[in-house]
């Protein structure tokens, strides 16, 4: 999430040092998945190093799933998954492509593998020890609204910090990263039998994706990145591209809201923009059911990742401005244990980039993201754990580049709240002629099956069942 202080840079050479032999060798048992509830889906835990420079040393296991192909004539071979993140599991993401829609062509061309990554879930967990309150804030820290905000953020951001480096996982610190995530994605290629594997991977999962193929580009089939962020991952640069994201998006629900007027929010879009600066400051001086103001504008923000959720942000948007009963669904998010989700985050994000420690460079940034996008800028852009850090990682993050066959499909929506175009564009760019990228004119965060852009949809199953990709770029309408 943020750029001018980012990348350690590896070397590919250096970096493909670390490769195991290519061999494929398979060497997994499956058995069921307790507690998933997802036909056909079949589960196993294989052993990576805790440090790839030393394979002999201690372990740690990443739990696996499968979806098989019943087509063996058509199988190609394993088709990687992930969702997002850092910090989201990864198991059962399978039967959430099926739910999605996920081809029929698809599912016979590979076995679709899911993953908790190192850190997360059924896989060897860490922990910061995070309060209730701290795992609220644990992924995007609250709206500044001036330079003693920042200082108040800096105190609470060193206080997790200092928590991660005690807990009783501290001893993963340096080597969960989305460097070390990719190299366990390569030993399990080998594990499964494979001499290449492909991959589809969603918001984080790009740049999961982009350092995979970076560091093993031989071993990479086809790769297909959705709603892709900028090279660096979840850097400086992306977190404020939040900002950017947020005011591009907005308008979309403000004229929702104003064509419903039951929800009382205004009966224009300008009506309605002006109702959430007022919720905003209002529920800074006074909390409603717990919601603050920032927590207001972090409920806004998630409520923009799809249309469908718009009902439900007008209906919380409506109970907080007349003290009356938030919906459920608003609520459900923040009653599960969060703590392995933004510890693991936390984990990652600090390890792939170097952040400025300076509380100033944060001062100054958020005051000049709240003037360019005042509707969420002064989140994006505040100060994070990162800041205080207290270990390096194992292993330096890799630069995505333009080394390799050219195998990636890029796809984006062009008014994506989160992943912004932007951002896209300079994936893309790093990337170079190994990659293509089809734009969908559609809404929301994540493009293929998620969105009804027949035309994305389309360039992406192709590309997965017969390796076609369009020749050039191509802008879906």
């Amino acid at each position: 999430m943020r750029k001018a202080l980012t990348i350690l840079v590896a070397a590919v050479a250096a970096a493909t040092a670390f490769a195991p032999p290519v061999l494929a060798e398979p060497s997994l048992r499956w058995g069921t998945c307790d507690g998933l509830d997802v036909p056909g889906l079949q589960c196993t835990v294989v052993d990576v190093p805790l440090d790839h420079r030393n394979p002999d040393g201690p372990q740690i296991e990443i739990a696996l799933s499968r979806l098989a192909s019943k087509n063996p004539e058509q199988r190609r071979g394993v088709l990687l998954t992930n969702p997002g993140g850092p910090g989201g599991a990864g198991l059962d993401f399978p039967g959430g492509l099926v739910d999605l829609g996920l081809p029929q062509g698809v599912l016979d061309t590979y076995d679709i593998i899911g993953f908790d990554p190192r850190g997360v879930g059924r896989s060897t967990p860490v922990t910061c020890d995070l309060t209730p309150e701290q795992q609220l804030r644990g992924n995007i820290p609250p709206y500044a609204h001036n330079a003693a905000d920042v200082v108040k953020q800096a105190k609470k951001a060193k206080g997790v910090a200092e928590q991660c480096a005690k807990s009783e996982t501290a001893h993963m610190l340096p080597f969960t990263s989305t460097a070390a995530t990719a190299r366990d994605m390569d030993l399990i290629r080998g594990k499964l039998g494979e001499d290449k594997l492909s991959f589809l991977g969603y918001s984080y999962g790009t740049h999961l994706g982009a350092v995979y193929t970076t560091l093993f580009p031989d071993r990479s089939d086809r790769i297909v990145l959705d709603s892709s962020l900028v090279p660096a991952g979840l850097d400086r640069e992306a977190s404020r591209l939040f900002g950017l994201g947020m005011q591009k998006r907005f308008p979309d629900f403000a004229a929702f809201a104003a064509a419903r007027p039951e929800y009382g929010l205004g009966i224009t879009p300008e009506a309605v923009t002006a109702k959430f600066y007022e919720l905003s400051d209002r529920l800074d001086q006074a909390p409603v059911q717990g919601i603050d103001g920032s927590t207001f504008r972090l409920l806004t923000f998630g409520g923009l990742y799809r249309d469908s959720r718009f009902p439900t942000l007008a209906a919380s948007w409506q109970a907080l401005d007349t003290n009356q009963p938030l919906p459920p669904t608003a609520t459900e998010a923040a009653e599960p244990d969060l703590d392995n989700v933004v510890s693991s985050h936390l984990h990652v994000i600090c390890n792939d980039n170097r952040w400025p420690r300076s509380i100033g460079t944060y001062v100054h940034d958020t005051a000049v993201d709240r003037e360019r996008h005042p509707l969420f800028g002064g989140a994006g852009a505040n100060i994070r754990p990162c800041a205080f850090w207290s270990t390096e990682p194992a292993e330096a993050p890799v630069r995505v580049g333009d080394r390799g066959p050219s195998n990636v499909l890029l796809v984006q929506n062009t008014n994506d709240p989160a992943t912004p175009l932007a951002g896209a564009q300079k994936m893309h760019q790093a990337l170079g002629d190994r990659s293509r990228m089809v734009t969908a004119e559609q809404t929301g965060h994540g493009a293929y099956l998620i969105g009804a852009n027949q035309c994305l949809n389309d360039a992406v199953t192709t590309y997965l069942t017969t390796g076609e990709r369009p020749a050039d770029d191509l802008v879906c309408s």
